[in-house]
Parts: C-alpha cells; sequence; structure tokens
C-alpha cells in the first residue's frame, strides 16, 4: 500500500490519434462540392479520356464500387493520364466558395489534447484549399494524402506489392479488352458467370485495407489506439478490419462496423467525452513527428 502511494500510476488515454477523413466528414454533404466533384469527373472521362457519354455513368459506377475511386479504376482498365492534372480538372473547378470557417469545429479539434491527423484519398492542393477555407489549417499534425500513398506516378501495371487489387487476379487472356488497349470491365459484368479477374491498379487509395495499413505505417500510428472518422461505410468496415475504432460519420444510423455514430462532426463531444478526459491528466505521451507528405502547422 505504501508501495502504491509512492509509485502511483496515471491511467492512460485510450486514444493516441485521432484520423480524419475530410471530404463530407470535417464539412457536411449538403456543401455540394461533392455532387459537383463527381459532375467533374464525367466531364474528364467526356473531354479527356475521349469516353463515350453514353457508358459514362454505368462505367463510373463499376470502377467506383470495385476500385475505391473511379481515378483508381480507369488506371486499372488501362487509361494513362497525368495525376496532377486529373485532378486539378476536377478539383480546380470545384466551388470552394461554399465552404465556410467553422469556429466551433476549430475550438473543438484545438481543445483535444490528443494527436490528430488527416486521411484523404484527395491530393494536397485540395486538401490544403479546403482546410483552410473551413479555418482548420492549423488544427492537425499532418496531411496524409494522394502524394503521400502514390509518390511516383507509375505508367505500367506490374505486380509491384504496393497494388491494390479489389476483385481476383491479374488481367487474364480471356478477358473481354478492347483493341486500344482499354479493359472492357461493362462486358466483363455483363456476363452470366465472369470467369476471369479484374485487372489491378497502380493507385493506392481507401477504402483498401493496404491503403490503410500503410498511412498508419507512415504516419507511426497505432491502429489500436486510435480513433477512424471517416463518411464512407466502406472505408469505416476496411478500418475496422485492420484494428481502427471507427466513427462513421454524417448519419445517427450505426452499423455494426461502426463504434460511433455521428449525425455531424459536430456531434464529437457529446457522443464522446472521454476524448477530453486526457486535459486534466499532469502528462500526455504523444508519438514523434510522423513524415507526411503535406504537414500542415501552426
Amino acid at each position: 500500500m505504501e508501495f502504491e502511494d509512492c509509485y502511483r500510476m496515471v491511467q492512460r488515454p485510450k486514444y493516441d490519434c485521432l484520423l480524419f477523413d475530410l471530404d463530407d466528414t470535417l464539412y457536411p454533404l449538403s456543401s455540394g462540392l461533392a455532387s459537383e466533384c463527381s459532375k467533374n469527373i464525367k466531364d474528364y472521362m467526356v473531354e479527356k479520356l475521349s469516353i463515350d457519354k453514353n457508358k459514362i455513368l454505368n462505367l463510373g459506377n463499376l470502377l467506383y464500387k470495385n476500385y475505391g475511386t473511379t481515378m483508381a479504376g480507369l488506371r486499372a482498365i488501362g487509361y494513362d493520364f497525368d495525376y496532377d492534372e486529373y485532378h486539378s480538372f476536377v478539383h480546380g473547378r470545384l466551388p470552394y466558395e461554399n465552404l465556410k470557417p467553422d469556429p466551433i469545429l476549430r475550438n473543438l479539434l484545438l481543445s483535444l489534447p490528443i494527436r490528430k491527423v488527416i486521411f484523404t484519398n484527395a491530393d494536397k492542393v485540395h486538401a490544403a484549399k479546403a482546410l483552410s477555407r473551413l479555418g482548420l489549417e492549423d488544427c492537425f499534425e499532418g496531411i496524409i494524402c494522394f502524394e503521400t500513398l502514390n509518390p511516383i506516378h507509375r505508367s505500367a501495371i506490374s505486380d509491384d506489392e504496393d497494388e491494390i487489387e479489389f476483385m481476383g487476379s491479374t488481367l487474364a487472356s480471356t478477358s473481354p479488352t478492347h483493341s486500344n488497349g482499354i479493359f472492357d470491365i461493362i462486358g466483363h459484368f455483363s456476363q452470366p458467370n465472369p470467369e476471369s479477374g479484374l485487372p489491378k491498379t497502380p493507385i493506392v487509395c481507401k477504402p483498401s485495407e493496404h491503403a490503410i495499413e500503410r498511412a498508419l505505417k507512415i504516419a507511426n500510428i497505432n491502429p489500436l489506439r486510435t480513433l477512424f472518422f471517416d463518411d464512407s461505410v466502406r472505408n469505416i468496415q476496411s478500418g475496422k478490419r485492420v484494428g481502427l475504432h471507427t466513427v462513421l460519420v454524417g448519419t445517427s444510423n450505426r452499423p455494426k462496423c461502426a463504434d460511433y455514430a455521428l449525425e455531424s462532426i459536430h456531434n464529437i463531444k457529446e457522443a464522446l467525452p472521454e476524448l477530453w478526459d486526457g486535459d486534466k491528466m499532469s502528462e500526455v505521451s504523444y508519438p514523434g513527428k510522423i513524415t507526411v507528405e503535406t504537414p500542415v502547422t501552426a
């Protein structure tokens, strides 16, 4: 008893890190950026890749469903394009003026005595611009973005371990392919029982478990002591599978893969008051400085 009085351990907080998605998580879907982004992607497919306008809706849905993002799917089926040009076209024309400073969220984030990191599939220019418009640019230790996970534009598909494969194996010779080398994914799924697998994508992105694990490794984040906030059920499912504690943002309906569900990110303190318990402790332990593509500093 005497020893315990002399050497009393301070209880460690449950979480060491909060990992936040950006788009439709730190600001609401009602901002209109998501719908404009979707429109810009369709325009890019028609104007830059010369894809038949009548196929855009079906093709886009299949690519998004099977590869996580339309961009990753386009690369998988054989389209080659400059990543920066794609991001400039898709994000460069977004109505950022719809994003307003959010002092409520800013105060909540700054009052949290826990390490905070952004994890987005978007490019660094978009992430920095969105955070700046929201007035949150100095609320996070860093950003894990598209460039973080995809530092090199590989023009050819290889068997590199960094590639993502959601469905099946590498492209088989019996798979439907156009004469221009583009894999016919619409034709593939129109078959009664598609036998061949889908081609791989060189792009690393959520909801791939590999992408999440790679992001955690880069940022030196322990998934078992991290709370992951995202508006996508698919991303939350993958996060749960790699060991993250999960929070689905944008709805109060909690699926099995989510530990918590928030109608709005503004509800974070109401739903998770224990996150603020750390500010009552005499000492809070933080990991070292992370190496990210786009650090955001005060």
